[in-house]
């Protein structure tokens, strides 16, 4: 089973291109639209605009977690996206953002919504990780770093 089950292949964008903070949810809110139209844009931004809001979502070493609980959402969402120029997130350690993992969460996921927070960050933070996800030459790659199983094999 994938590592991250939640994001699918159609759900990785290789080449972001937005120039602010504002314009990456915005990017990412569009994205996820794409593949949950019942949602809709607006409540997708308007949520991960309200995240922000209380601090950034930008954990270090040029990597953001927005996130976000809606209503009307079934499972878990992930989108994963990587810019073509990195932009200022606000980040915990100061360092301009150039990968985002989008995190939607049904209204009532409660700890599940935490639980997959902590499985993006610790793909994310994986030795070297982030070193060949800026390297992968395309979006099937990328999805296949993101998702491929670290745990030991079974005999």
């Amino acid at each position: 089973m994938p590592v991250l089950e939640f994001l699918d292949p159609e759900s990785v964008v290789q080449s972001l291109r937005a120039r602010a903070k504002k314009q990456v949810l915005q990017d990412l809110a569009a994205q996820a639209a794409r593949r949950l139209p019942a949602l809709g844009e607006r409540p997708i931004f308007d949520t991960l605009l309200q995240r922000e809001r209380l601090g950034s979502t930008g954990i270090g070493d040029g990597v953001a977690i927005p996130h976000g609980k809606l209503p009307g959402l079934d499972r878990l969402f992930g989108l994963f996206a990587r810019f073509d120029r990195p932009v200022d997130f606000e980040a915990l350690d100061g360092q301009p953002v150039d990968i985002a993992f989008l995190l939607l969460a049904p209204e009532g996921a409660g700890a599940d919504h935490l639980k997959a927070l902590a499985q993006v960050a610790r793909v994310l933070r994986e030795p070297g990780m982030l070193a060949h996800i800026r390297a992968a030459r395309d979006a099937g790659a990328l999805y296949a770093l993101l998702t491929r199983s670290t745990a030991p094999q079974a005999a």
